[in-house]
């Protein structure tokens, strides 16, 4: 899983400090770079973000202040050089809460600490009976595409990017295989292959170690050919 994440910090050595705390990090993916809690909160209407690098010393509004008045707040981790504000920043359910300096060590902790927060939330939304999205957010282009997951015939890996198969076009996003799967309806998509899923509902058939959707021979890759079948024969 990687989390889409939004430095928010008006320092620039603090601002470099983190861009490269997050470019070391194969979890993360940086957005952007906000100086203040107004850019930010502009960021986060056009942008997808899971989490929130917040510093609580900002100008004009505070990180605090900032994170209290977001409806459906992303995961947020404050840094900041203020210890004293660390029970009023838990007390906002935050993910963790470093004080400047901090190592990456320290960083990377905190990291793997949204992470599995994040599965968690991703779980719990896609067991809730009162789930009802049927679409997914695809960030292709410099825009983001709202697909139908009906829509979705099958995904393509290649190299750092998937290929995402739709009734007559494609669209290119960076993720793995792996996360994109995460984030699919239980049930509904496979992953047949180390470089493909398929949408199960659209397969016309299986030959041999091949799936059949639309005009495409999709391979069966020889670690996936009994889960493959297993799974498809409970239908």
């Amino acid at each position: 899983m990687k989390l889409r994440c939004l430095i928010v910090d008006d320092e620039p050595p603090a601002q470099e400090i983190m861009k490269t705390y997050v470019q070391d990090c194969p979890q993360l993916e940086l957005v952007h770079i906000c100086g203040d809690a107004f850019a930010a909160g502009e960021m986060l209407q056009s942008e997808k973000i899971d989490l929130l690098l917040l510093d609580i010393n900002l100008p004009r509004l505070s990180g605090l202040s900032f994170l209290k008045s977001l409806s459906c707040p992303p995961l947020v981790i404050f840094t900041t050089a203020y210890p004293e504000y660390a029970v009023e920043g838990f007390e906002t359910d935050a993910v963790d809460y470093l004080v400047k300096p901090f190592s990456f060590d320290r960083f990377l902790k905190a990291v793997n600490k949204a992470v599995e927060m994040a599965r968690i939330r991703r779980k719990e939304e896609n067991l809730s009976p009162e789930n009802t999205q049927k679409f997914i957010l695809l960030r292709a282009d410099k825009k983001s595409f709202k697909v139908n997951f009906s829509e979705i015939l099958w995904v393509e890996a290649t190299g750092d990017y998937l290929k995402v198969f739709l009734d007559g076009k494609h669209l290119v996003i960076h993720d793995t295989i792996k996360s994109f799967l995460e984030q699919l309806p239980p049930g509904e998509f496979i992953r047949v292959h180390k470089s493909y899923l398929v949408s199960v509902n659209r397969i016309i058939y299986i030959e041999g170690n091949r799936i059949r959707i639309g005009e495409k021979l999709i391979p069966i890759g020889r670690s996936f050919k009994e889960v493959v079948e297993r799974r498809l024969s409970h239908r």
